[in-house]
């Protein structure tokens, strides 16, 4: 066992289940391990990387803005932080942002936005919020009541009261929680990751969208996943034709730096005073330098490219030997397997120098960086689907 390893062991908590590999360096789609064995990484670090490892234009922003200012508080203003705002605000339609430093996070900040909206305009007693069953919201306690998950939920109790959980796909679960309680808000994934990589069904989301102008309900689109060009637009809830009330977002924004971001629509745009929430890091200037960099690369040619690179995927894999079906949308492909388990499919990839995750439901998860080279990416879906076949 090498040094890292033992030290790992040793002192930090049993909260991963991690493969026996320890990663030292890594530059765009390829990792080195410290024997110098190359891995091709088709999971991002968990849709983090979003231009893979290393990647020389997003290093040389937050270089740039180290060596200007590192950090101030927010009781000051700084450059990064607003521009930031303004592209986010510009090319979605949202008013405001606050900053954080995780997806749980700005879920945290999206929850109290909906709760103060519903006191204000329907009752203090309207602080209910429904979420989907299979969805996964974040790990604070409040963001795991969120999740629609039991398994999440049993070492934890008691958890933030205030949220019930329909069924995906199925409008009149979610008409019958309404009937049933003081409802706020309806937060949903378009793309459930954790829960199985399953896309909502488009008419089960234009019946919610519906639903929440009759109930006078808002929308909270959880993109900390799906999001920052992911799923082949810049958030998911563009295929969708609709705009949300409040969309989280983080993981990838940052590039392997933490932020989250809550954006907030024109109902809650102004639901926040001085006071009422904060974050000693969020707005980190260099990591905002960082994000903007990456925003500003998702253009038209780069979604493109990404709808391109899930086109050829999906082409490759239906069908194909081992694969029971495939679900997702753009490059968050998740892969049900017909000989083997999900994990156990992980594991031989990784010993044949390939990085894939893994989803509920017995899926295999990919979530490629988005500009992952083609020659690479086919070699890693070569290994991939030699993997899927074996019985």
């Amino acid at each position: 066992m090498s040094t890292i390893r033992q030290l790992d062991e040793t002192y930090i908590a049993k909260t991963y289940g991690r493969f026996p590999v320890t990663l030292v360096s890594g530059k765009g789609s390829v990792a080195l391990d410290e024997a110098g064995n190359e891995y091709i990484d088709l999971g991002s670090g968990i849709a983090v990387n979003l231009f893979g490892y290393s990647d020389d234009v997003w290093k040389e922003a937050v270089i740039a803005q180290l060596n200007t200012l590192q950090h101030t508080s927010n009781l000051y203003y700084t450059g990064p932080c607003a521009k930031l705002a303004e592209e986010l605000c510009t090319r979605t339609g949202m008013k405001k942002v606050f900053y954080c430093n995780s997806g749980a996070e700005a879920n945290e900040c999206a929850i109290k936005a909906a709760r103060r909206w519903g006191q204000l305009h329907k009752g203090d007693d309207c602080y209910t919020i429904i979420t989907l069953k299979d969805s996964f919201h974040g790990r604070t306690l409040t963001t795991l009541a969120a999740t629609g998950q039991d398994a999440f939920h049993q070492l934890f109790l008691p958890l933030t009261p205030g949220f019930v959980h329909a069924e995906a796909g199925n409008i009149e679960s979610v008409k019958e929680l309404v009937k049933k309680h003081r409802v706020c808000a309806v937060m949903i994934e378009c793309v459930q990751g954790e829960g199985g990589v399953n896309a909502l069904d488009r008419q089960f989301v234009k019946d919610l969208v519906q639903l929440a102008e009759e109930e006078h309900l808002l929308i909270i689109d959880d993109e900390v996943q799906t999001g920052n060009g992911r799923t082949g637009t810049l958030y998911a809830y563009m295929q969708y034709g609709f705009t949300p009330d409040i969309v989280t977002t983080a993981k990838g924004i940052g590039g392997g730096l933490p932020i989250g971001v809550t954006m907030l629509g024109e109902k809650v745009q102004d639901i926040f005073h001085p006071g009422d929430n904060g974050s000693t890091f969020g707005g980190n200037p260099a990591v905002c330098a960082g994000a903007l960099s990456n925003l500003q690369r998702l253009d038209d040619a780069m979604l493109k490219e990404v709808q391109e690179k899930a086109a050829w995927i999906r082409s490759e894999l239906e069908n194909a030997p081992g694969v029971a079906g495939l679900s997702g949308l753009g490059l968050m492909v998740g892969i049900e397997p017909v000989h083997a388990k999900a994990a156990d499919i992980a594991a031989k990839c990784l010993a044949k120098g390939v990085l894939v995750l893994t989803a509920k439901g017995n899926k295999v998860r990919l979530l490629p960086a988005l500009n992952i080279p083609d020659e690479i990416l086919k070699k890693g879906i070569g290994v991939l689907k030699e993997v899927l076949a074996e019985e």
